[in-house]
This record gives C-alpha cells, structure tokens and sequence, in this order.
C-alpha cells in the first residue's frame, strides 16, 4: 500500500513534526509512505517538494493580502485566520499517481486550496485528513476559544473587524467549504478525543467520519537518559530543580506564559526557603524577553531544532510545564513523558488525555495559576518520583508509540482500501 503524507512544512511546527513521525512509523511497518510539501528542509528521498518555488511564495503572499484585505490593514488576526483560497493541484504530480490513499494534515498558507482539495477529492483516491487543529471544521480559524458558530454555521466571526456580519468572510469560506464536501466522504482523523467530540458538532462536517488516533513518537529516540549528563551536555545547572517551558514562539500569548509567570511569583511567596534550589528554563524563540520577569534564576535556551539537543533538554529537567490556552495533543507533552519527564498543564483539549492527574503529572484548573503552582509544586517536592517516572513511560509506550499509532493507521487505511479498490 502507498501513502502519500501532505504537509505544508516538512520540520517547522508540531503538524509537520507529527506528520513526520507517522511517515517513519508506517515505512517501519510495512507501508510505502512518502511526504509532499511545500517547504522541504532536509535531502530525505521519502519526502517531495511542490514545484515552483517561486509560485509558492507568490500563492501565499496573496492569500495573505486578501486576509489582509478582510481585516482592514490590521495584522493583529493576520495569522490566526486561513481561507485556503489559493493553493497548488497536486493530482498531476507522480507522487500523487502513485499513491493508494491520500493523507492530508495541516496544510493551509499556500499549500492546498479548497478547489484543490475538492479536486483531490473527485480522482476517486480515498483521503484521510488529519486534524492537528479545529480549522477544518469551521470556517477560517484555528482556533475556536469560546465561540460555538461553528456547530451551525460561521458568521459573526470574532476575529473580523467589528465582530463580523451576516455575510462575512468566515460566512463566505464556509459555504465554500460544504460546496468543497458535497456529496464527497473525507475519513479525519482528530489527534485528541477532545478534538473529536468537537470536530462531531460541527454543521459543516456533518454526515462525515471522524475517528481519534493520537500522534506517534519514536521512543528509541525519545527516552531517558542519565539527568546529570543531560544538564552537562545542555548547559543547565548542575544541582536543584528545573523547570521547563517550550514553545516555538514563547510570547506566543496562548502558550500561557503569563500563567508561569504568575505561578512562579506564587512559589518564590509561599516557599522562600526554595527560591534559589528552582530554575526556569525557556526553549523556543524570544525566550530572552522572559527572562527578567521569573523570581527564579532562567535559562533562556532559545530556538532549537537539533533533535538530540532537544532530547538531552528534555532528560535534563525535573517538570515540563505547558500551561497553554487551547491545545489539541501537545508533542512537547509527549516528548517529555518518553523522557521520563512529568508534566503540568491545564484542564483544556487533549491535555488531561495525556496527563493522568497526579500519575504521572499534574492537570490544573483552567487559567488558575494559584492551582498551576500547586501542581508545579507537587511534581517537584511531593509526587514519588520515580512512580510518576515510571508512569509516564508506561503512558508512551501503550498509546503514542510508533507501533500502537502506526497500526490503528492501518485499520483506517485498510478499510478505504477494501471499499475504494475492491
């Protein structure tokens, strides 16, 4: 069987991260998968550029003019908000041919359009889509919060000018979206069971089939190594406690930084005696910025793309915290967990999925940064260690690993199979 993985970005970004990883799990079990992107970032022969390197660009630049356009020269939405207007047909292309199924994941800025979609969709190759995020299910964002539209129908968006209107552009890309699905059968695929059940509200895919598998990960690369030879290899401090908190983007307002911040300031109140035995460590971009607003002492790490690298970050902590404001399945949670690493983080998306509350980590009240502390604080002084350790191993190893991902993949893909080709 030959799948064909598209993504827009082959590295960058946790969609392109996981689409990754699934590719190397199904080649590791017996399947013949390849990746398609737009953005090609390493020599790998299993993974094909679109052609047309400066089309590309042109495509993106002018959907995100249009986007521009509709928000009236603001850019405070300019990346929260896809209407896939303007985007590459892949159905010529030999990989493509080639292909038994169709595997899209995250492909919005340029990679696919509706009508490329909706073309894909009429070859007659079953497609699965991969959710790694809500916006297949409404109209333009990817990110919901409170806004329920989306189980009727988008309009009024909240990331429009004045808070949109009857006939607005979130109205109009959704009646583009159920003309791209009429009459035609997508089998998606949400990464979370929160996704899922949310995915199942939705109006626009009504009728649809939406299953749950997780994300996958390679545990011989991800797991746990000897902590004081991490903390060498990484630069972090040889004795204490260490916090970490990761994001591509750590000013990115929904990751929760200001929630650290403040459960930080909580800890260094209620126990003194501890402010110089914990310290912070940042990875991703701007981590600088943060770094004179924690009462501890902070290492700033900065972007890192070097997978061992990351690894070793991993290993060389005490707690991962990821105190984010919407998440679907968080790969740093996971990638924490194969390390041995608990994890802290709030009662939102697929988190409490991942996190079993106080096994292996700790699940906070959403927005608390009073109940975050607490759970920063047990993970760090009250939990068994190496019970929680040992939990979170299990937790990987039972439901993300290649194995368990890459054949619930097969099920899916086997029946498509069956119904498409026999």
């Amino acid at each position: 069987m030959r799948v064909l993985i598209v993504n827009t970005s082959e590295r960058t970004g946790g969609a392109a991260v996981a689409a990754g990883r699934l590719m190397e799990a199904l080649n590791n079990h017996g399947v013949k998968a390849k990746m398609l992107v737009r953005d090609k970032q390493t020599d790998h022969l299993t993974v094909a550029a679109l052609p047309g390197q400066k089309r590309m660009q042109l495509r993106f630049l002018w959907e995100r003019f249009l986007i521009w356009l509709r928000l009236r020269f603001n850019r405070e939405h300019l990346f929260e908000v896809d209407s896939a207007c303007c985007g590459a047909d892949i159905t010529n292309m030999r990989e493509f041919q080639e292909a038994d199924i169709i595997h899209l994941h995250w492909i919005n800025q340029g990679m696919l359009s509706l009508r490329g979609i909706r073309k894909i969709l009429d070859s007659g190759k079953p497609v699965v889509w991969t959710m790694h995020d809500i916006w297949p299910a409404t109209a333009i964002c990817h990110l919901t919060l409170d806004c329920r539209q989306f189980e009727t129908q988008c309009g009024h968006c909240r990331l429009l000018p004045n808070g949109g209107s009857d006939n607005d552009f979130a109205t109009q890309v959704w009646h583009r979206k159920q003309k791209m699905l009429e009459n035609r059968q997508i089998t998606f695929v949400a990464c979370s069971q929160w996704l899922a059940g949310e995915a199942q509200k939705s109006a626009l895919l009504a009728g649809q089939q939406i299953k749950s598998i997780p994300n996958p990960i390679d545990t011989h690369i991800y797991a746990p190594k000897d902590k004081l030879q991490a903390r060498k290899a990484v630069g972090l401090p040889i004795e204490g406690r260490i916090i970490l908190f990761a994001s591509q983007r750590v000013t990115n307002r929904n990751k929760g930084m200001n929630y650290l911040v403040e459960a930080c300031r909580l800890l260094a109140e209620q126990h003194p005696e501890q402010k110089d035995d914990i310290t912070v460590a940042i990875l991703g971009g701007h981590a600088e910025e943060i770094e004179g607003q924690l009462p501890f002492r902070t290492c700033p790490l900065g972007y890192v793309n070097d997978e061992q690298r990351i690894v070793n970050i991993y290993n060389a902590v005490d707690v991962f915290v990821l105190p984010s404001l919407s998440e679907n399945l968080p790969n740093t949670i996971m990638e924490a967990m194969a390390c041995g690493v608990p994890s802290v983080g709030f009662r939102i998306g697929g988190i409490p999925e991942e996190i079993d509350y106080q096994q292996n980590g700790y699940v906070a009240n959403y927005c608390d940064s009073e109940d975050l502390a607490h759970g920063i604080w047990w993970t760090l002084f009250e939990a068994d260690q190496e019970a929680v350790r040992h939990a979170c191993l299990q937790k990987v190893a039972h439901n993300y690993s290649q194995q368990s991902v890459a054949n619930r993949y097969l099920e899916v893909y086997e029946s498509l199979h069956r119904h498409y080709y026999l």
